[in-house]
C-alpha cells in the first residue's frame, strides 16, 4: 500500500545492534562489525529496514561507549573506519537505511578536548565544557550545588589543576558539553554529526536528547529526598531554555544538507504539551521521539541507586502508557515511535509478558502483534525477534557488567551495611530492569557459547539458550521468528491502517487480563480491531456492541484455530470493512 506520507522512516521498520553483544566475527569474545555486516542478508530476510547501530566510537568504554573519546574514529575491538564504510556500502546496497547514536551531552574524559580543558582555565578548550569553582561551606570545600548524577553521587568532579569542579550528569568520566558556547557547538555539530553524514548514513539515535540546556545559574536543587547530600536536579537540566533554538540550528546549519535525516530522540521524563515541541513537524527539531512510559512501568529507580524499589506494574497501566504515546498524534503533526525494548531495558516478555516456559513462545508472539499494530515507527531489539528474556535469578552481582545496576547494588550495599536481605532486594531489582538483560549476547545457534563467539564472551551468555536461538527457529515454520517475520510483512501489507491508523481506541481499559484496542485508517473507514490476552488461562472474548455481527476478516493470530474464547497469551487482529461498522 502506498503510505500517505513522504518520510521514509515514518514506516520503516528499525531493529537495533548493540554491537558488543551482537556477533563476534574473530573470536576475541566481543562483537564487532564484520560480524554484523555477516548477518545483513538475517535482518534483510526478517524484514528490517533500518538498522540502528548502538555506539561503536573510540571509547574508553566505562559506560559502554557513551563515553566517547573520538567521535571521527571506532573502538578496536569492533573494527575500523573502513568496517563502517562496509558496513554503510552494504545496508544500502541491500535496500537498508543505517543510523547512528548522537551522544553529544557528553564526551569522555579521555577526549582531546577535555584533556586540553582540565589543564587550566585559559587554553583553547578552557570553556569547552561546564567548570564552577567549589563552594565553600563552614571553611569546608564543597561541590558548586547539591546535584545528583543520573546514576547516584554528586555531579560535579573537582580537579586539582584548575581548582575546580565540572559538572557530569552522568559517571565522573563523562563530563558535559557546554553548549552555550558556539565554538563548542561547531566543533560538535562537524566532528559528531557532519563527518558521518558525509560518510552517508540516514541519521542518529540521539541520546540524552532534552540535557543540553542547563540553567547556567547552577543553584541548589529543591529538597526531595530529606537526609541526602545530593538531590534530584532534572528542572535545572531537563528541557532548558535553548534546547529548541539548538536543535533548530543542528538541522538549518547541518542536516539540511543531506534531505530527510532522521532523527529520533531520547526524550525521559518529558510531559506531552514539552514532547510535542520537539516533534511537531512545523517545529522541525526531532523526527520522532521515544516515550519512556512504557518501559518505565515497575521501573522507579529515578536519580539513581534505587532499583530494588522495583514493583509489579498492572495491565490496566500498561494499556494506559500505550493509549498515552498513540494519542500523541491526534490533532497534531507528531510523530511516535513503537518499541518495548532497547539496550537500557529488561526483556519484554519477562517484564510485560511471562518468560515460563509453557507460554514463553504465545507471549512473544502476543507482543508482535501489539507492536505491528500500533501506529509509528517501528523499533524491534535484537534478539527480540526470537523471544530472548531476562537472566536467570539465581546470577550474582560478579555475572552484571553495567555501572548503572552496579552502582545501584553498592549503594543499597552501603546504606544497609552489606546487610543480606537488602542485597537480594537489590539483585531481584536488577534481575527485573537492569541493564544487562538487554546486554547478552544473541543466540545464533545452541552451539558453545550460542553461537555468538569463538573465544570466552565479554559477558555470560544465558544458561538457556538453546532453547531460544535463531537457527533453531529458522527450522521451524511455528517459531516466534518466523512469526515475527510474517508480522513485519503484514504491516507492510497493511501500512495505511497498521502503521498509519488513527483513532486508537482501548475497550477494556480495566480488564486485568486482556487488552482489546481498534484503529481506523485515515481515509476509508476500515478498522482494525486487536484482542491479547495477558493471562495463564483460557479468557472470555468481549466485541465491543458495535462490531458483534459486522462482517470480521481474520488478519493474524497466534494460535491455528481461533474460537470464542482467547488461549492462554493469544493475540488475534480483525480487518473490519468500513460499511460493516457504520457509525462506529
Amino acid at each position: 500500500m502506498t503510505a500517505p506520507t513522504p518520510n521514509w522512516w515514518k514506516s520503516s521498520t528499525c531493529y537495533q545492534i548493540w554491537p558488543a553483544s551482537y556477533k563476534d566475527s574473530n573470536g576475541d569474545g566481543i562483537g564487532d562489525i564484520p560480524g554484523i555486516i555477516s548477518t545483513l542478508p538475517y535482518l534483510k530476510d526478517l524484514g528490517i529496514e533500518t538498522i540502528w547501530l548502538s555506539p561503536m566510537y573510540a571509547s574508553p568504554q566505562k559506560d559502554m561507549g557513551y563515553d566517547i573519546s573520538d567521535y571521527e574514529d571506532i573502538y578496536p575491538p569492533y573494527g575500523t573506519l573502513a568496517d563502517m564504510d562496509e558496513l554503510i556500502e552494504k545496508c544500502h546496497g541491500m535496500g537498508m537505511k543505517l543510523i547512528l547514536d548522537l551522544v553529544v551531552n557528553h564526551t569522555s574524559d579521555q577526549h582531546k578536548w577535555f584533556v586540553e580543558s582540565r589543564k587550566d582555565k585559559t587554553n583553547k578548550y578552557a570553556d569547552w565544557y561546564i567548570w564552577r569553582d567549589p563552594k565553600i561551606v563552614d571553611g569546608k570545600q564543597q561541590p558548586p550545588n547539591n546535584w545528583r548524577a543520573t546514576f547516584g553521587g554528586s555531579a560535579w568532579e573537582y580537579v586539582e589543576e584548575r581548582d575546580q569542579y565540572y559538572l557530569h550528569l552522568f559517571v565522573a568520566e563523562q563530563p558535559d558539553l557546554n553548549w552555550e558556547l558556539e565554538e563548542t557547538r561547531q566543533a560538535i555539530y562537524k566532528s559528531a554529526i557532519d563527518f558521518w553524514l558525509k560518510k552517508g548514513i540516514d541519521g542518529f539515535r540521539v541520546d540524552t536528547a532534552n540535557l543540553y540546556s542547563k540553567d547556567t545559574l547552577y543553584p541548589d536543587a529543591a529538597i526531595t529526598a530529606p537526609g541526602e547530600v545530593t538531590q534530584p536536579a532534572f528542572k535545572h537540566y531537563l528541557n532548558g531554555p535553548r534546547m529548541h533554538e539548538w536543535l533548530r540550528e543542528i538541522r538549518e546549519q547541518v542536516l539540511d544538507n543531506y534531505g530527510d535525516v532522521l532523527m529520533v530522540g531520547e526524550l525521559p521524563y518529558t510531559e506531552r504539551d514539552e514532547v510535542l515541541r520537539y516533534v511537531s513537524a512545523e517545529a522541525r527539531e526531532y523526527s520522532c521521539v521515544f516515550d519512556f512510559d512504557v518501559v518505565m512501568l515497575g521501573n522507579d529507580h529515578v536519580g539513581g541507586g534505587k532499583k530494588h524499589q522495583t514493583f509489579t506494574h498492572t495491565l490496566p497501566q500498561f494499556k494506559a502508557a500505550i493509549a498515552k504515546c498513540q494519542d500523541m498524534l491526534v490533532g497534531t503533526d507528531a510523530w511516535v515511535t513503537v518499541f518495548l525494548e532497547n539496550h537500557d531495558q529488561g526483556r519484554s516478555l519477562s517484564r510485560f509478558a511471562t518468560d515460563k516456559d509453557e507460554f514463553r513462545d504465545q507471549a512473544a508472539k502476543m507482543l508482535a502483534v501489539l507492536l505491528c499494530c500500533l501506529t509509528g515507527t517501528l523499533f524491534i531489539y535484537q534478539g527480540q525477534e526470537i523471544g530472548m528474556y531476562n537472566h536467570p535469578e539465581h546470577w550474582g552481582i560478579e555475572e552484571i557488567r553495567d555501572i548503572d545496576s552496579l552502582n545501584a547494588y553498592n549503594d543499597v550495599k552501603e546504606r544497609h551495611d552489606g546487610d543480606e536481605l537488602w542485597l537480594k532486594k537489590a539483585m531481584k531489582g536488577i534481575q527485573a530492569v537492569g541493564r544487562d538483560n538487554a546486554r547478552l549476547p544473541v543466540h545464533w545457534d545452541a552451539s558453545p557459547n550460542a553461537g555468538f563467539t569463538t573465544g570466552s564472551p565479554w559477558i555470560r551468555v544465558h544458561d538457556e539458550f538453546e532453547k531460544t536461538n535463531v537457527a533453531d527457529q529458522q527450522k521451524d515454520p511455528n517459531s516466534v521468528l518466523h512469526f515475527w517475520k510474517k508480522m513485519i510483512a503484514l504491516r507492510k501489507e497493511h501500512a495505511d491502517l497498521l502503521v498509519f491508523g488513527t483513532q486508537f481506541e482501548v475497550w477494556d481499559r480495566h480488564d486485568q487480563h486482556v487488552f482489546t484496542f481498534t484503529k481506523s485508517h485515515p481515509t476509508t473507514g476500515d478498522k482494525l480491531l486487536v484482542f491479547l490476552s495477558f493471562s495463564d488461562d483460557i479468557e472470555p472474548l468481549h466485541y465491543p456492541t458495535w462490531v458483534k455481527d459486522a462482517e470480521k476478516e481474520l488478519l493474524i493470530s497466534t494460535v491455528a484455530e481461533v474460537g470464542k474464547y482467547l488461549a492462554p497469551w493469544e493475540a488475534r487482529a480483525y480487518l473490519l470493512k468500513g460499511g460493516a461498522v457504520n457509525g462506529a
